[in-house]
């Protein structure tokens, strides 16, 4: 059974949240995110959860890995000078295999840059933002029904992996609103248990140890400092940080095609776009408009850990076209993984790519 609502995306993420059980927000209000803490606040009292609004997008990412901790599923929204805040505590959160779920709706940027326009530009910062060797989760939505189901999906991948988890929107996909059906119910994961109290770090063959929640009666060291199964700190033994780090590495890239997510349009074409986000709306539009067209289409729901298994997809393809509302991020990614041409279609400044400008580009490669 399902119910028929017109949101807003950023109201579809909040209630998404909230269908999968977070009950803690810890954040601070930021165009073009601030409408998921607004409604945060409204709702979560409701639903038995917390919202706190802190001093800042440090103290708001700081409270999120808290609550985690305390047992809830905890989230946080922001926009780009927020995210950039949020780097060392997100660091934190991937050493000590915290879960919890980081919404960032993209402005335009370097710094406070353009508030109320779209851009896709923090797209490399939520996989290279922190420093070290890291491998995050990152999701993309393209419309307000996947506002909804992606967040869902996020706290399951928190939840199951250990790691934060990255819903990566953009201003057009936050502010926009839609027709979506919400169902009455959702699916959701568990946290794995404990496997050896004495040593709760202590990760099985699928390198993800249980969750020793705080209050559980559990002694257990939280740290950011490179540490045995145990928890306690060992910051000068370099096979140790060899362990450590390359598990943490490799429970996210050792399934990543598992957790990769994406959608195929005309998988026997030559010319083929690649796209996340609202641009993959203009795409949509230009292939509605030109239905003679052998055009494909790989619509990436997953961006971080990157399947390469999606572009085996397309076994005729002779070059990608790529449009991105950065300078061309993640296409210097598929670069990395095919040898078959890449064309970078970047757009800045807060427009949106038109399907007739895609079109005309198109032509070229017909």
């Amino acid at each position: 059974m399902s119910r028929v609502e017109f949101w807003q995306g950023n109201t579809a993420c909040a209630e998404g949240a909230l269908a999968a059980g977070c009950r803690f927000f810890g954040g601070y209000p930021i165009t073009p995110s601030t409408e998921i803490a607004e409604h945060m606040a409204r709702s979560l009292p409701k639903a038995g959860g917390v919202f706190v609004q802190m001093e800042d997008e440090i103290g708001g990412i700081a409270s999120v890995i808290g609550a985690s901790w305390a047992g809830k599923r905890a989230m946080t929204a922001t926009s780009g000078p927020g995210f950039s805040l949020m780097m060392e505590n997100i660091g934190f959160a991937l050493m000590t295999e915290t879960p919890c779920v980081i919404v960032n709706i993209q402005r335009g940027g370097p710094s406070t840059g353009q508030p109320t326009m779209a851009g896709q530009g923090d797209m490399l910062q939520c996989r290279y933002g922190s420093h070290g060797d890291i491998s995050p989760i990152a999701l993309v939505p393209a419309s307000v029904e996947e506002m909804y189901s992606l967040t869902v999906h996020a706290f399951n991948l928190a939840d199951i992996y250990r790691v934060p988890v990255f819903i990566m929107a953009d201003e057009i996909i936050g502010h926009m609103r839609e027709r979506i059906e919400v169902p009455d119910k959702v699916q959701l994961s568990e946290r794995k248990p404990v496997i050896d109290p004495t040593h709760p770090f202590r990760a099985g063959c699928d390198l993800i140890p249980g969750f020793p929640t705080f209050g559980k009666g559990y002694a257990v060291h939280v740290t950011g400092l490179t540490h045995d199964d145990r928890g306690y700190p060992c910051t000068t033994n370099p096979e140790m940080h060899e362990k450590l780090v390359t598990r943490l590495f490799n429970k996210v890239e050792s399934v990543r095609d598992e957790i990769s997510l994406f959608e195929t349009i005309n998988t026997d074409s030559k010319v083929v776009f690649i796209s996340y986000g609202a641009p993959a709306r203009a795409v949509e539009q230009m292939l509605h408009d030109h239905p003679e067209a052998q055009i494909g289409h790989l619509r990436l729901k997953t961006v971080w850990p990157f399947g390469e298994r999606c572009l085996s997809q397309f076994p005729n393809a002779e070059v990608f076209l790529f449009p991105e509302l950065n300078l061309g991020q993640i296409s210097r990614e598929i670069e990395r993984h095919t040898r078959i041409p890449v064309i970078s279609i970047p757009k800045i400044g807060g427009n949106l790519h038109l399907p007739q400008e895609l079109w005309e580009i198109t032509e070229r490669y017909l």
